[in-house]
């Protein structure tokens, strides 16, 4: 493996000073309710509302003047990231089995009950975001769920193009705050006029004190998974476009100075037209700014033997959203085992996933797709199991099992079972 362009070392995404404001408003919100939640909006929205929680009379003013075809265009999305939700949940079956004559094991899917889904501002208003952490769970049978966004610098309120999504993927209640403090607000509940239950699980991407939070709450509720800085990794051989390359690492790059883009090929000629076509691109780009201090401190090309090694590099990268831009990508996608999620041929950029294209695009990152997959409907669901056994099963199942029990010393789970046989 040869870097033909490698990132510089970089500093920890989290510092002491994140964690420590974090555990200090996480502390504050669960002492003090609403009136920190207010200090803290305040202090980083610039704007406290009277009410949190937005009225339905609320809701409808901002929803009323929105340009229709970008509501369109969020319908579809919701409709697509709720079509591939729905065939995700038939594969969760409940069932039950008769393992011995008169033991019968089942399991049973229940989904959680209250779901808080953090909607983030920062530098775009990701217009996709409700459908993956509200309509989700809706679709999983989510009794309630709430969802929470920022207000936005300037104006007092909550992005209404947000908003309308919220709406339309299901949310059941909204309130407009924003940051760690909404973390908490939906962990621990908040008293008010109405006031804010707790849920038993949050989820949604966020900045580096959002994911904190999330961190430091996990006990208190569930979480979906923590999600840092997006990240793209492209597996490209001779056969690609260095354009669609190119802009498909600049879609990822514009999201932030801290996106890591990734570039693994066979080929140095590609590597070298990628390189100039990014300087060209870069230089037509609104977002060059973030973009292309992202490429410059975050990306990297680096230079493989041939597609098994492009394959075994690309599993130690272990990236957030990984594509396949090469002559066979059925190989890769037999063989490939670390993804967030696998974009398969020169059209299906990670744009796509983004917005909406039914995947979900809460992914993991920091290599944590060596571990885990992605948000989906099944986050949202507890598949629990059960057992029932007869009377005459006593005989067959009790005498390995008090063996196991006496020979441990657990002799009250001995007698609970010399009980049954009796």
């Amino acid at each position: 493996m040869e870097y033909v362009k490698k990132a510089p070392p970089q500093p920890a995404a989290v510092t002491q000073e994140i964690r420590d404001t974090v555990s200090r408003i996480i502390s504050d919100v669960e002492r003090e309710g609403v009136d920190a939640v207010r200090r803290y909006s305040e202090k980083f929205d610039g704007f406290a509302p009277a009410e949190f929680r937005l009225s339905e009379a609320d809701i409808r003013a901002q929803l009323a003047s929105l340009d229709e075809s970008v509501t369109r265009a969020i319908d579809f999305s919701i409709a697509q990231v709720k079509h591939f939700a729905e065939a995700q949940r038939r594969t969760l079956v409940d069932f039950e089995e008769e393992t011995l004559p008169g033991v019968t094991i089942g399991q049973k899917q229940i989904p959680v009950q209250a779901v808080g889904s953090y909607i983030p501002g920062g530098r775009y208003p990701i217009l996709a975001s409700a459908a993956m952490t509200i309509g989700v769970p809706k679709v999983a049978g989510v009794e309630r769920i709430v969802a929470c966004a920022p207000l936005q610098r300037g104006t007092g309120a909550v992005n209404a193009l947000q908003l309308y999504g919220m709406v339309h993927s299901g949310a059941d209640e909204i309130y407009a705050i924003g940051g760690a403090q909404a973390m908490a607000a939906m962990a621990f509940g908040l008293d008010g006029a109405p006031p804010l239950a707790a849920v038993d699980m949050i989820v949604g991407a966020g900045n580096a004190y959002v994911a904190e939070a999330k961190r430091q709450l996990f006990g208190v509720v569930g979480i979906d998974l923590l999600a840092g800085p997006t990240e793209v990794c492209i597996l490209a051989d001779e056969t690609a476009d260095p354009e669609f390359v190119a802009a498909d690492l600049l879609a990822q790059a514009e999201h932030g100075t801290n996106s890591q883009s990734v570039l693994i090929t066979t080929s140095r000629a590609l590597a070298d037209a990628v390189t100039r076509e990014i300087d060209r691109q870069l230089a037509a780009l609104p977002t060059a700014d973030a973009a292309g201090a992202s490429w410059r401190d975050y990306g990297e090309i680096l230079l493989v033997e041939d597609d098994e090694e492009m394959r075994h590099v690309s599993d130690q990268v272990a990236s957030e959203h990984l594509e396949v831009q090469t002559r066979d990508p059925a190989w890769f996608l037999a063989r490939l085992k670390n993804y967030g999620s696998l974009f398969l041929g020169r059209n299906a950029t990670v744009a796509y996933g983004d917005k909406g294209i039914g995947t979900n695009h809460v992914l993991p990152t920091g290599h944590a797709a060596r571990y885990t997959g992605g948000l989906w409907v099944g986050k949202f669901i507890k598949t629990v199991t059960w057992q029932r056994v007869s009377d005459a099963a006593n005989a067959t199942v009790a005498p390995p099992f008090i063996t196991m029990a006496d020979t441990e010393g657990m002799v009250g789970h001995a007698d609970s079972m010399r009980l049954r046989v009796r």
